[in-house]
């Protein structure tokens, strides 16, 4: 059955659950998000990925985070409910940080589970790409010498990734 596969999902969802949507300043605790998304007897794969801070090879102190409140949640939330009409999935989930975030702390945690790893894998992988591409955040580098850069632009590499989801 293609809905076993990581083939695109051909009916419409039925959205047996609600997926867990949360921005917050706060650190993300991932096994208190992906316990209980595995907590039941059909998941057969659950799938995270997890977006760290890097250290920009040393000169960078923080990233500034800032969304757009109420219309972030609402537009990954919407990712979330696109990727479950696509694929089979159990359940989902999506934080994602704001404030000034350090190296080496997590800003964003994306989880899927289906009943096979393929849809859950190939779900994860649409929903981080959206939300890189779609979701109304900004970044902002504050460096180790105490300067503060200009905001970030967008990478063609993040719009391109995202892209490849129209021709599938």
């Amino acid at each position: 059955m293609a809905n076993e596969t990581n083939e695109p999902r051909t009916s419409p969802p039925d959205m047996a659950f609600e997926p867990l949507i949360r921005v917050q300043s706060e650190r993300i605790v991932t096994d208190a998000v992906v316990g209980p998304l595995a907590g039941n007897g059909s998941v057969g794969a659950l799938v995270t990925f997890t977006g760290y801070c890097r250290d920009e090879g040393g000169r960078l102190k923080e990233l500034e985070l800032e969304h757009y409140p109420g219309m972030a949640e609402r537009q990954i939330a919407k990712i979330a409910q696109d990727a479950a009409s696509r694929w089979p999935l159990l359940g989902c989930a999506a934080i994602h940080r704001y404030g000034l975030i350090a190296p080496g702390e997590e800003i964003v945690l994306v989880a899927c589970t289906s009943a096979h790893r393929g849809a859950a894998f190939e779900a994860a992988s649409f929903l981080m790409d959206f939300m890189k591409t779609r979701a109304p955040f900004w970044k902002r580098e504050h460096l180790v010498d105490g300067s503060v850069g200009g905001w970030v632009e967008a990478r063609d590499t993040d719009t391109a990734a995202a892209d490849r989801w129209h021709r599938l």
